[in-house]
């Protein structure tokens, strides 16, 4: 980066800052007022503009021809406007009252000295061609940068790798700030092909191995419920009471109140790490047995973190894995999406014979160009979501989302067959959940 010094207070840089105007304003078509402002020079490409106007008027809306505007009924408000390169800028500024009249007023400066000029070179790694070397290259002086590619935000490093795992074209930019302003340069990377090597290169983001005595409350949220929950279910969830570790398990365990096969008749435990854990892409696995018998609902899955403002589906919904007992050996992964939802969810099913006498991965691989759904390999997958051209409403992944772990019973999908009363009671059984990132 370089920057402009005064060396023992000897020396001076004067900038050399030239402005020409032009002024032109609308006819007054009987308006009451007349529009007018000055201009003058400050330090560092800066210029002042002061409103001149005469008359009676309520609102100035000012365009400084820079992408910089402004709309206020504040008449003595004085304006520091930073022009960062050389070059002419055509100034605006239109007056209105309340009567709907308007008159506008506009000037030319003209910039002769440029202070800074965002740039940087883009050269490809020589050991991967999956991997672009960034070199900040910009002249003047500035307050901060940062690189901005993927959906990554690095701030500050003149020099940086950054990493294009997938195939496709990407959008680097450089972004560089002075005096709260932000000017940018872009430039666009084509990478052929996907790197082969790009699950070794994921590390370990974040884990619960549940090894604890106790349930981590930094980690998890017992959400409750006293009369079942969604989807018609018939538990009731408790704060805590149906859910424990055993010799380094999370054990959920689904128990029978009574005999009414009703709302409340069952109690189980929904844990989420909602506001406390949320990630954004990578390689999640989950190893888990599940329990077992008609009218039993466990699920492994992540809602968006946003779902208090957005509401589901918009939210998005990732199912890692559910399980219906009345379908033995049957899991499925799905995701919900506002233009597929409920029994719409875009989603498959696989055999799994010893899903319930077994541990095994429940695992998603989560990038911004994909969701592949596997079961103990990434190699044995389930299920690929991958629409031909994301959207906000088939893609809603683009965001942080967090872990939800319950047993549910009965329910529009659960109970479809009815409950079988003499199975409880039924335990999901975890050994870990883990999240891998770049």
């Amino acid at each position: 980066m370089k920057s402009i010094m005064y060396k023992n207070g000897a020396l001076k840089i004067f900038l050399f800052i030239f402005i020409i105007f032009s002024g032109s304003c609308e006819k007054n078509n009987g308006a009451p007022f007349t529009p007018d402002f000055s201009f003058s020079i400050k330090e560092g490409n800066i210029v002042e503009f002061k409103n001149l106007s005469e008359g009676e008027y309520h609102r100035l809306t000012w365009t400084f021809g820079n992408g910089i505007s402004d709309s206020n009924t504040d008449k003595t408000k004085v304006f520091e406007i930073y022009y960062p390169q050389a070059g002419d800028y055509e100034v605006t500024l239109k007056l209105a009252d309340y009567e709907g009249n308007s008159e506008t007023v506009k000037k030319t400066i003209t910039i002769s000295n440029t202070d800074l000029q965002p740039s940087f070179t883009l050269t490809v790694a020589p050991d991967n061609a999956n991997k672009y070397n960034l070199v900040n290259t910009t002249e003047g002086t500035y307050d901060s940068f940062c690189w901005k590619y993927r959906t990554k935000t690095i701030e500050n490093q003149p020099q940086h790798t950054a990493y294009f795992p997938f195939a496709g074209t990407y959008t680097v930019e450089l972004q560089v700030t002075k005096l709260n302003n932000t000017f940018s340069e872009t430039k666009t990377v084509t990478i052929v092909q996907d790197d082969a090597n790009y699950l070794e290169n994921l590390t370990l983001a974040w884990s619960d191995e549940f090894d604890n005595e106790t349930i981590n409350l930094q980690n998890w949220t017992f959400e409750t419920g006293a009369s079942g929950w969604g989807n018609n279910e018939l538990q009731n969830y408790t704060n805590g009471e149906n859910a424990q570790i055993v010799d380094g398990k999370l054990i959920i365990t689904a128990r029978k109140v009574n005999e009414n096969t009703s709302v409340g008749s069952y109690t189980s435990s929904r844990m989420v790490s909602k506001e406390k854990k949320e990630f954004q892409y990578g390689k999640i696995e989950i190893s888990a047995k599940l329990p077992a018998g008609r009218g039993i609902w466990p699920a492994l899955w992540m809602l968006g973190g946003n779902i208090d403002s957005a509401g589901w589906p918009a939210c998005g919904e990732i199912d890692i894995m559910e399980y219906v007992g009345f379908d033995p050996n049957m899991v499925h992964a799905t995701v919900h999406t506002p233009v597929g939802y409920g029994a719409n969810g875009n989603g498959n099913g696989m055999l799994l014979e010893t899903c319930e006498e077994e541990f095994h991965i429940y695992g998603l691989l989560w990038t911004e160009k994909k969701m592949q759904f596997y079961i103990d390999e990434p190699q044995n997958v389930i299920h690929t979501y991958q629409p031909a051209t994301q959207t906000n409403a088939n893609y809603p992944f683009h965001q942080p989302f967090f872990f939800i772990l319950n047993v549910a019973v009965g329910g529009n999908w659960g109970g479809a067959q009815g409950i079988d009363n003499s199975i409880f009671p039924q335990s999901l059984e975890i050994d870990y959940v883990r999240v891998y990132q770049e």
